[in-house]
């Protein structure tokens, strides 16, 4: 007879990757990839070695799943964002208030995807660029709407979206190095936003 582990046990494998995982995001955050050992993930997780190698084979395995977990995290929050509202202002507001939170209460989830890994690890490139097109694309939908209202003024909605991305990634990181960043993020988010509507020339009502 197959063994089948309990509900009970599962469960608590689940717990203990979970966090591993959450403590990966911040070591590597913190310490940067080159810098960030097995042994500080363990440690930071309260778990054992072996409980690692369970799971991953090395420390850039694990780098490249927690890449792509967090990129899916917050590439869904931003998207649900957007199509939650019906105007361009409304839908970019919307998009980059989810950004913004997650800047403010997940730094290190921006931190890995924005500059952690960045180089140093080569799997990592085609995911990267996955995540950024992603992203891209997700910028783009609100202006091909808005374009095909006649409500910004003709243009390659591509290019403004592939600005939109690098614009609102720099303001992120910027963010997240003041002192005070939480207070200062409803002016980061409101700036981001006129920017926007402004670069893309939108004709209709801010509301």
């Amino acid at each position: 007879m197959p063994y089948h582990s309990s509900d009970k046990t599962r469960q608590k494998k689940d717990t203990k990757r979970t966090a591993m995982m959450q403590a990966a995001v911040r070591v590597f955050a913190e310490k940067g990839y080159h810098a960030a050992t097995i042994r500080d993930i363990v440690q930071a997780a309260d778990v054992a070695v072996g409980t690692f190698y369970f799971y991953f084979p090395d420390k850039e395995t694990l780098f490249v799943h927690l890449y792509e977990e967090t990129a899916q995290f917050l590439l869904q929050a931003i998207q649900q964002a957007i199509q939650s509202r019906a105007t361009l202002p409304q839908q970019m507001k919307a998009g980059l208030q989810a950004y913004v939170n997650i800047a403010i209460f997940e730094p290190a989830v921006v931190q890995l995807l924005l500059v952690g890994g960045v180089g140093a690890v080569p799997a990592l490139m085609d995911k990267r660029a996955a995540f950024r097109e992603r992203l891209i694309t997700l910028w783009q939908r609100p202006l091909d709407q808005a374009h095909a209202q006649t409500l910004i003024l003709p243009q390659n909605t591509r290019r403004t979206a592939e600005a939109f991305a690098g614009a609102f990634d720099e303001v992120i990181l910027n963010l997240l190095a003041q002192p005070e960043a939480e207070r200062e993020a409803h002016t980061a988010l409101q700036d981001m936003l006129q920017f926007a509507l402004r670069a893309a020339a939108y004709t209709g009502s801010n509301s």
